[in-house]
């Protein structure tokens, strides 16, 4: 599963469900080169593991309260919410193996 989220739906679809799903968010941006990189990487894991997690993304420059809230400072930056809460992160594009074993120490 997948979805956009804004400053306006974040808490609903972010922490809310994160209650019940794990959410990982990828925070990004359009003139964001190793976003672009890392974008399909995470399409592709999100529809692998099935509903396990639901991709959540950001855009950073129309969404800068949850940005700022969350302390995103360089991008991309992937945050794993669970129980409504941060559990862990990473930032910068990596390689979907790294990624994977990532998510499988999460899940």
């Amino acid at each position: 599963m997948e979805i956009e989220v804004t400053d306006l739906n974040f808490e609903k679809e972010v922490i809310d469900k994160s209650k019940t799903v794990p959410v990982l968010v990828d925070f990004w941006a359009s003139w964001c080169g190793p976003c672009m990189v890392l974008k399909p990487t995470l399409e592709k894991l999100a529809k692998e593991y099935g509903g396990k997690f639901i991709l959540a993304k950001a855009e950073t420059d129309n969404n800068q309260i949850h940005s700022e809230k969350f302390g995103v400072m360089s991008i991309p930056s992937v945050k794993l919410f669970k129980d409504g809460k941060v559990i862990d992160e990473f930032v910068g594009a990596q390689p979907e193996a790294k990624i994977k074993e990532w998510i499988n120490q999460k899940l």
